[in-house]
């Protein structure tokens, strides 16, 4: 999965830099703060409408609520190639490949250990299955009676 940075017009702040550090991140508890803050520092003469606080308060907790679904999905993702044998691109000229051992969880996002390294999910760009040697059990003969 490659996700690539689009420069928004304010600034040239990617979206990779909005989600550098969780210092960076806006939680539930800073979103209140600045909604006590608009509603004391609103003009008295024009106040803003309830309906306007609720509305921001249910775009937040949506935003939220998806900010953690896709934390999940990231998770389910990497825990179904336990065992599976992936191709990593570690820069753009060299790759790797190996069965992943693991999946750690590192500052909120899933990485996958191959050959003893972690690794970014969005550095997998091929997965197989891995194959097992089958062994066989010998069968008795059959014996006549």
């Amino acid at each position: 999965m490659q996700v690539t940075s689009a420069t928004s017009a304010t600034g040239g702040i990617s979206s990779m830099d909005s989600l550098a550090t969780s210092a960076q991140t806006l939680n539930q508890k800073d979103f209140l703060q600045l909604l006590v803050s608009q509603m004391v520092n609103q003009d008295p003469m024009n106040p803003q409408s309830d309906t306007q606080m609720a509305a921001q308060m249910a775009q937040f907790t949506a935003l939220t609520q998806a900010s953690a679904s896709s934390a999940s999905l990231a998770m389910m993702q990497a825990d179904s190639l336990l065992g599976s044998t992936v191709t990593l691109q570690l820069d753009s000229q060299t790759s790797t490949s190996g069965v992943v051992q693991g999946v750690i969880l590192q500052n909120g996002t899933p990485r996958i250990m191959v050959n003893g390294a972690t690794y970014d999910l969005n550095q997998v760009v091929a997965v197989t299955p891995t194959t097992t040697a089958a062994t066989t059990a010998p069968t008795p003969a059959p014996t006549n009676n």
